[in-house]
């Protein structure tokens, strides 16, 4: 089994006075982890990562949306670009096994340079797409590289690039829950589940424009820089990682799986438990060692898990047990009696 290393593993290091490049190449490193070793000066491979971490490279600094033809067409088709090709493949394959996503919907982009994105191709179904089907694009939306025309939503995901600068990767989809709070114009409530406080935080929701718009990208985009996780009215879901692509799409999992669960718990006729602000606190705590934005860090305690506005729907609920353990009885309404009596009364009267 490999080596684990963590942020709290790596600052001990640093404490100590010890060299960064004495950890091993071919451990597990956590996202802190990743980020302190690139903020220290640790070991980093040819392409740009943390040695042993697997994450996706960095931005090339040699390649920009104004290099030559030939200059882009080579990076486009680099050993690093394939790679990430395929990657976008697997998460494609697996938003449609998921039935994340429906027909040709959905896209992904990668930051592959300071102005430049890897992006899914247009009217391709994310669950049959190849590598070669890729397209390069700089943040304006033109495409610089690939044999097929660039995702209609692009310019949404360039508009997050540009308005939040640590992300690496985005994705959108339709995942059927969460798009359904979407349609319904309802937050997701908060203080339920740990894992979506940790990885995502409360998901805010993006008026309705037209898919492809810039005015889509731009309602989008102004609320990435406290949210990595956007519901969009109407429409579905995007993310957005500061680690790789992979990242980004776990957070679908995550918002969809809270989703559905939390709908399931709102028809089962009772209170929908939370807990405390201050157990919320200790989870934002470890949100902020793993870099990842919440406009709640800072507030008080008071000012947390606040569901004024989450409105469940119709619930099953059952009527209370007496002490006996059987449902109450419940007083029959005379006039719904006598209405029946003289009905019955009717239908024999009739028979005779």
């Amino acid at each position: 089994m490999k080596t684990v290393i963590s942020a709290r593993d790596v600052e001990e290091l640093i404490r100590k006075g010890g060299d960064l490049s004495s950890l091993p190449a071919d451990a597990v490193y956590t996202p802190s982890a990743r980020d302190l070793l690139r903020d220290s000066g640790g070991p980093v491979g040819r392409s740009g990562t943390v040695a042993g971490t697997g994450a996706g490279p960095s931005p090339s600094k040699s390649v920009s949306a104004s290099s030559s033809s030939a200059d882009l067409e080579r990076f486009f088709n680099s050993p690093e670009m394939t790679a990430l090709k395929q990657k976008i493949c697997e998460i494609g394959q697996r938003l449609w096994q998921r039935a994340y996503v429906d027909g040709n919907g959905g896209n992904i982009a990668i930051r592959v340079a300071d102005d430049l994105a890897l992006c899914t191709p247009t009217l391709i179904s994310k669950g049959f797409m190849k590598p070669e089907d890729m397209c390069l694009v700089d943040l304006e939306g033109n495409q610089k590289a690939g044999i097929k025309k660039r995702t209609s939503e692009i310019l949404m995901h360039l508009q997050i690039m540009k308005a939040q600068p640590k992300a690496k990767a985005t994705v959108h989809c339709h995942p059927p829950y969460a798009t359904g709070f979407a349609v319904a114009g309802v937050e997701p409530p908060s203080c339920m589940i740990p894992e979506i406080e940790v990885f995502i935080g409360k998901v805010p929701i993006a008026p309705y424009r037209t898919p492809g718009t810039p005015e889509m990208g731009h309602l989008v985009a102004e609320l990435v820089d406290k949210h990595n996780t956007v519901l969009m009215a109407n429409h579905g879901v995007v993310s957005w990682s500061h680690n790789d692509v992979e990242d980004a799409y776990f957070k679908m999992e995550i918002l969809e799986a809270y989703c559905r669960t939390v709908l399931v718990a709102a028809q089962l006729g009772q209170p929908m438990k939370t807990f405390s602000p201050s157990q919320l606190q200790d989870l934002l705590k470890i949100k902020q060692t793993l870099g990842i934005p919440d406009p709640r860090i800072g507030l008080k305690e008071c000012e947390l898990c606040d569901n004024a506005e989450w409105r469940p729907g119709v619930t099953c609920a059952l009527p209370e047990r007496g002490a006996t353990g059987e449902s109450p009885s419940v007083a029959p309404d005379p006039s719904t009696e006598a209405l029946v009596q003289a009905i019955t009364d009717q239908i024999l009267s009739g028979a005779r």
